[in-house]
């Protein structure tokens, strides 16, 4: 009699849910301080009245849009200020006129060129951690006396390189990396909440 499914499928679920949450665990284990201090180099960019840029291609465009919504709507705290972050990849009219006019790998840079300024923070994120245009915008930054911070996986990759500091999740698989990416995400969002300085704001259940 064929397998339904459900019966089909369940063992493939629930060995991924396991794969995930073990490279979580090693997240945790390994990276606990090196998150803390990308926080501090976020929380110390928004205290110095700084702004925060972001970018990456495919699902990490969605995680810079998603961070930068964090950021600029809220996380969990209810009453704080709005944060001033943007993400690099929302803009149609710019990411197409630059790659038509000068190259994809220049879509973000150019835009780091017309924004960031001195004592700005460039987040760049790439599972691989060579995404050619990510990497131009970090050099970029360098360039605009901007700070750097990269998201990547594995080993890292020339992004990583170029970073003032890279947080290199510990898998090779996209998904994996994806799903760390998102965790650290969150939990720089929850630590930026706690910094805010908001004293009557409330977490939102």
């Amino acid at each position: 009699m064929p397998l339904t499914f459900r019966a089909k499928y369940s063992e493939l679920v629930r060995q991924q849910i396991l794969d995930s949450a073990e490279v979580k665990q090693r997240l945790a284990e390994t990276m606990s301080e090196q998150i803390a201090e990308a926080a501090q180099l976020i929380v110390e960019t928004l205290q110095g009245g700084h702004k925060i840029l972001i970018c990456g291609n495919g699902g990490s465009a969605a995680d810079a849009q998603h961070f930068a919504g964090e950021m600029v709507g809220r996380y969990k705290l209810n009453g704080r200020a709005a944060l001033p972050a943007m993400a690099l990849t929302t803009d149609t009219t710019v990411l197409t006129c630059v790659a038509n006019d000068f190259s994809y790998e220049d879509v973000f840079s150019r835009q780091v060129e017309a924004f960031a300024q001195p004592g700005d923070l460039v987040i760049g994120i790439s599972t691989s951690g060579r995404s050619a245009n990510v990497l131009k915008a970090l050099l970029v930054a360098r360039s605009r006396q901007s700070r750097s911070l990269a998201l990547v996986g594995g080993r890292g990759g020339p992004i990583s390189e170029a970073a003032d500091l890279a947080l290199c999740m510990p898998s090779t698989d996209t998904a994996r990396i994806q799903e760390c990416h998102i965790t650290v995400i969150h939990t720089i969002c929850e630590i930026v909440d706690g910094e805010s300085g908001v004293s009557d704001g409330l977490p939102i259940n």
